[in-house]
């Protein structure tokens, strides 16, 4: 699988996600509480492992207690696979995404990124504040620094503002994150045309970008999405899938082998 240069770490083309780790699955109730009870701790890590065995070098995974408690026991164990640190702020601590950056760099990431419905939200309320306070403390530890976001008009402001090492643009917008950065499984759409309009700002950014949600969140058919993202995934960026090994052990050698069919030709 190719290699791909994000700031100063070298990074493989496919990476893998955290959602699932934590029973976020975008589809029902059910299948989160599904999720959260088959990744254990033994689980997840044995998740990556197998990440690691098929050519997998980076993990973007959120920041909680529990996941940097993994992190770290992983790689006491001796895993390699890099942490780019998923940063997000509390329901009831706006204020706290600066703890968990901060406990994200401590640990040891390679990289963070603000999470998208962070950036969504402090961009349609002009909090451009944060986003510097932000870059800066990124830029002071020496870590990969970036912004996830599902909006285009977001990541078009933080392209042309602010010198990022890498943009993680979500294939869909599925809910408003002007009212609340928190995600909310009501009405949530996954529209092709909001696909479009994040591929047109994808093709004017200056840096790598990370394609997330490129599956919606597992509500499209996943070779249908491969076919799509070889034509859209440009050579300085990266695909970034979450993966549910308990519906199909072999998912992550699978995913690997049609990424490398459809994109890494």
């Amino acid at each position: 699988m190719r290699r791909v240069k994000i700031g100063k770490a070298t990074i493989s083309g496919l990476c893998i996600g955290g959602n699932p780790f934590s029973g976020f699955s975008h589809q029902t109730d059910q299948r989160n509480k599904e999720m959260a009870e088959f990744y254990t701790p033994d689980r997840i890590k044995q998740t990556l492992r197998e990440a690691e065995k098929a050519g997998v070098n980076a993990f973007f995974g959120r920041t909680d207690d529990h996941v940097l408690g993994i992190v770290k026991s992983y790689w006491d164990e001796g895993g390699t696979i890099q942490w780019f640190a998923q940063v997000s702020q509390d329901k009831n601590d706006p204020e706290s995404w600066r703890k968990w950056l901060k406990a994200s760099i401590k640990l040891g990431a390679t990289g963070a990124y603000l999470h998208g419905g962070a950036v969504d939200y402090w961009f349609a309320n002009k909090m451009f504040g944060h986003f510097k306070e932000a870059m800066d403390m990124m830029r002071e530890a020496g870590i990969v620094a970036g912004f996830a976001g599902h909006s285009p008009a977001a990541h078009d402001w933080i392209n042309r503002n602010l010198d990022v090492d890498f943009q993680m643009c979500c294939h869909y917008n599925p809910t408003d994150r002007s009212k609340s950065p928190h995600h909310s499984s009501v009405g949530e759409k996954w529209s092709d045309d909001d696909r479009a309009l994040m591929m047109k700002t994808i093709a004017s950014i200056r840096k790598p970008v990370v394609h997330y949600k490129v599956f919606a969140g597992g509500n499209k058919p996943i070779v249908p999405a491969f076919n799509f993202l070889g034509t859209v995934v440009r050579p300085q960026d990266i695909v970034l899938v979450g993966v549910f090994t308990k519906d199909n052990p072999n998912m992550i050698r699978e995913d690997v082998s049609l990424f490398e069919q459809h994109i890494d030709k």
